[in-house]
């Protein structure tokens, strides 16, 4: 079956308990939970405007562990733009970004045109930080990718995190506003949510 082209896909990569999670969790649904829930594959939508019609914002929750290479890869070869989460509490987890970075670049050829978000979160547990603020800067700088400081447990940058990252896709124009002329089709839309369509 192909897929669907109205669909935008961005996954989220990251150390195990860095709050990959929490932070999609936060965004979709608006709650965070402190207990801790190891991933192994979560994927979330959202329905957001794209080239002025509506769209499915697809987001893949990854597993923190290496066990899964082949997932990892599959993720990568079907996602439109990615977010690459650290823990600002550990230097540990930046420096395991950097393989994934490598095979995003690997996978994806040239990623200049790649919206590629590096998020620093917890920045509420600002007693435990290893990564300073200036660090995560010069990351995103040498990967030429957009940089970001958030906090899921207090909701800091999470909608502004997702709405950037759309900000940087280029090769269309997506949003999480949508318009309110186009709510009868979002309604329409929703309905149409799990019934199969023969066209």
């Amino acid at each position: 079956m192909p897929e669907q082209s109205n669909d935008y896909r961005v996954v989220v990569f990251g150390a195990g308990g860095v709050g990959k999670s929490s932070l999609v969790l936060r965004f979709v649904k608006g709650t965070f939970r402190e207990s801790y829930i190891p991933t192994i594959e979560d994927t979330y939508r959202q329905v957001i405007s794209c080239d002025k019609s509506i769209c499915t914002l697809q987001i893949t929750d990854t597993t923190g562990s290496h066990q899964f290479p082949a997932m990892q890869r599959l993720s990568i070869s079907k996602g439109h733009a990615f977010i690459l989460v650290y823990s600002i509490t550990s230097k540990q987890s930046m420096e395991e970004l950097k393989p994934i970075f490598e095979q995003i670049c690997q996978i994806k050829g040239d990623v200049e045109n790649i919206p590629i978000m590096l998020v620093g979160n917890k920045n509420d547990e600002t007693s435990g930080r290893e990564v300073e603020t200036s660090d995560g800067e010069a990351l995103a700088k040498r990967w030429k990718c957009a940089f970001m400081e958030t906090s899921a447990k207090t909701n800091h940058n999470v909608k502004e995190l997702f709405q950037e990252l759309l900000n940087l896709e280029k090769r269309r124009t997506v949003s999480l506003q949508i318009d309110g002329k186009k709510n009868k089709q979002q309604k329409r839309a929703e309905k149409l949510k799990g019934k199969c369509v023969v066209m």
